[in-house]
């Protein structure tokens, strides 16, 4: 055999070995780090050690296993919805969730509020040096877990490091891309007088879960974060409900008062509310009381509020119920044309008051 050939054969065994051995090191990769050091921003091998062992194997798939700068995928569709969020929240871990689940399902349920089915899901961590890797990983595995849980592939991201002191252990930003089947209108410009508003189930349990967990307070309670994907309880809605569903809104931040607030701006219309309808766990309504807050302005993560065209109402409300996250599902109130704007409460003790947006912030990193 000639020498050239021999050095063809040889160069190709080389090749072989060296990608049986980069395969094995991504199988079988330790990372020896107990914390987040600035190296592990730096863009070089601690960076890449950092990816390899926490990031690439609780998210790997064939687009991310790919490690290019973006990644590229078919779609079918026409119509896309696009969406990007940030989550701070603190604690990072807390009763019923974890900032790692809050990121899959904030964005997840921003796609679902357009009517669309979320596929895939971008990520970027800001990590603060000192973070325990331990942490992280819990971090990680969380979000692993709830992107499985609602069927979405995370593709692509990107990492940071900033000094001790320069942020709070660990901020997160996902950004998500979905397929809308709505061929008609649907937003909060939508919202027409005689319409009906639903809400999915019990509100501010994520809000209350959060500022117990964070402050710590002597209140015996139960209460859990409602954090939870909703994409699957919106293809029932648009199934029963079709063009009659108006809008779709999750009231997250402000709670439900602000989102309705949002609404009848938008839509240059009035919301009527029935105080005795809306449903609030009697843990939250009594912490709220305890702390003089109005469990209408306080955040959620697992609930949706819809608008829908009275003729179907019924049906939507069905759809709703039949689905494990609204099975609390309930008619809370009804749009009207005047005043413009306007959201009132009809209280339970008969009488009518203003329901106005949540003004500042009494917990502020709630998400």
């Amino acid at each position: 055999m000639p020498d050239r050939d021999k050095a063809y054969i040889s160069l190709g065994d080389t090749l072989a070995k060296i990608e049986r051995v980069r395969q094995h090191r991504r199988q079988k990769f330790y990372l020896h780090d107990t914390h987040v050091t600035l190296s592990h921003g730096s863009g070089g091998k601690a960076t890449h050690n950092l990816i390899e062992a926490i990031f690439a194997p609780a998210f790997s798939n064939p687009l991310l296993d790919r490690m290019d700068d973006s990644a590229v995928f078919d779609i079918t569709a026409s119509r896309l919805a696009f969406t990007t969020d940030s989550y701070v929240v603190s604690p990072l871990f807390f009763p019923g969730g974890s900032i790692g689940e809050l990121a899959i399902n904030g964005t997840v349920n921003d796609l679902a509020m357009a009517g669309a089915r979320p596929l895939y899901l971008s990520a970027g961590f800001v990590l603060e040096e000192g973070l325990a890797i331990e942490e992280l990983q819990r971090i990680v595995d969380a979000m692993a877990k709830a992107a499985a849980r609602a069927g979405v592939t995370i593709v692509t991201g990107d990492t940071k490091v900033v000094q001790r002191g320069k942020a709070d252990r660990v901020f997160i930003n996902t950004a998500g891309v979905g397929i809308s089947p709505v061929t008609w209108p649907m937003g909060q410009a939508q919202a027409r007088p005689g319409d009906k508003v639903l809400l999915s189930g019990p509100v501010g349990d994520h809000g209350i879960a959060i500022l117990l967990a964070r402050e710590a307070l002597d209140i015996e309670t139960t209460i859990e974060s409602d954090t939870a994907p909703l994409h699957e309880l919106v293809a029932n809605l648009l199934e029963a409900a079709g063009p009659g569903l108006h809008c779709l809104k999750d009231p997250t931040r402000g709670g439900v008062a602000t989102t309705l607030n949002e609404i009848a701006l938008t839509s240059e219309i009035s919301i009527a509310l029935d105080e005795t309808a809306i449903p609030v766990r009697p843990e939250v309504r009594g912490a709220c009381e305890i702390l003089g807050l109005d469990p209408l302005t306080i955040a959620n993560e697992g609930k949706l509020l819809a608008i829908v065209a009275p003729e179907k109402a019924e049906a939507a409300l069905s759809a709703m119920r039949s689905h494990p996250l609204g099975r609390e599902a309930a008619l809370i109130g009804e749009v009207r044309a005047e005043p413009a704007g306007m959201v009132f409460l009809k209280t339970d003790i008969g009488g009518t008051r203003v329901l106005d947006m949540l003004v500042g912030d009494p917990l502020p990193r709630i998400c």
